[in-house]
């Protein structure tokens, strides 16, 4: 038997709120997003508040156990706090801050993947059961790819079993799938539930729109062809058009934007690429352009920006 090491004992009269701000500060050391020995999941901790920065989120939950955080997609703000979780539908350009966070109250929030696959086969193992989309939903903007929602005391409970696997790294390979499937159970039969199921179904327009998001994720140095798209969407260019900003609060051409500087910006960052270079490699056909829109993005010229993120020790989420 392993020897417990006493830190790692959470007492029994905690309440579940300070349970996972143990843990999480236990494995969360660094003021960053860190990986840890569960593959899906991810921790981030920030001691102070910070001022916007750009990411792109991926088909995730995320988990705010403490402090607050706002996010901005498009023209839509949304603000979670504390024992509140986000959902992410599909890849979104975003552009996020925290707000309250202090050294002996850290911001930490646990992100965990998910495939939309395993999503849409829970979903069909759930049938009937699953609640309906009601009128009073807290994301009553139901074609958004961006919500958030209140944790329950099930969802807590959920994140704190996964959380605590930490501690016993034997355990990991047979129970971490089984506490991240009850984690995404429970987020479909919560108040997000109904959203995250439109996405998957194979039939609705949100999905067709993921399907549309994932090809330009997926050729986003390419020239953008709408008719191309709405074609295999099955869509009109008008209704791709509008159902697309419906779920990622921006067009086509500027979700393709956001993608191309994104990575570019890791392109200058993590492989060392001159600024024309790596433009030309996301679809850019001229550096001045791309250095124009790189400063409206960023705030600040390639190679300035890559050097000050290279003193932060930072690395960009790759798009």
């Amino acid at each position: 038997m392993n020897d417990i090491v006493p830190e790692q004992v959470t007492h029994l009269s905690d309440s579940l709120p300070q349970q996972l701000s143990k843990v999480a500060r236990r494995w969360a050391l660094l003021e960053e997003l860190q990986d840890t020995a569960i593959a899906e999941v991810q921790l981030i901790r920030a001691d102070s508040a910070t001022s916007f920065h750009c990411a792109v989120y991926e088909p995730c939950l995320c988990f705010v156990i403490q402090g607050s955080k706002t996010v901005q997609l498009g023209d839509k703000e949304i603000a979670y706090s504390s024992l509140s979780y986000m959902a992410s539908a599909v890849h979104l350009p975003v552009v996020g801050r925290i707000d309250h966070a202090t050294p002996e109250q850290p911001y930490l929030a646990v992100k965990v993947s998910v495939d939309p696959q395993e999503v849409a086969g829970l979903i069909l193992e759930l049938g009937d059961k699953a609640p309906a989309a009601g009128q009073d939903a807290i994301c009553p903007d139901m074609d958004c790819g961006l919500c958030s929602a209140p944790m329950n005391t099930r969802m807590q409970g959920a994140l704190y079993r996964l959380l605590s696997l930490l501690d016993s790294p034997e355990d990991i390979p047979i129970l971490s799938p089984l506490a991240r499937r009850e984690l995404i159970y429970r987020a479909l039969m919560g108040e997000m539930g109904p959203q995250m199921r439109r996405f998957a179904a194979s039939d609705s327009q949100a999905n067709r729109i993921a399907r549309v998001i994932y090809a330009l994720k997926e050729r986003y140095a390419q020239p953008l062809k709408i008719r191309d798209l709405a074609d295999a969407a099955n869509m009109s260019e008008s209704t791709l058009y509008h159902s697309f900003r419906q779920v990622t609060r921006m067009s086509p051409l500027q979700y393709q934007k956001k993608l191309r500087l994104h990575e570019a910006r890791r392109l200058m960052l993590a492989e060392g690429l001159e600024a024309a270079t790596a433009s030309y490699r996301v679809g850019y056909e001229s550096p001045s352009h791309f250095s124009r829109e790189y400063s409206r993005m960023f705030g600040a010229p390639p190679r300035a920006d890559v050097s000050q993120l290279r003193g932060q020790h930072a690395v960009p989420q790759p798009a």
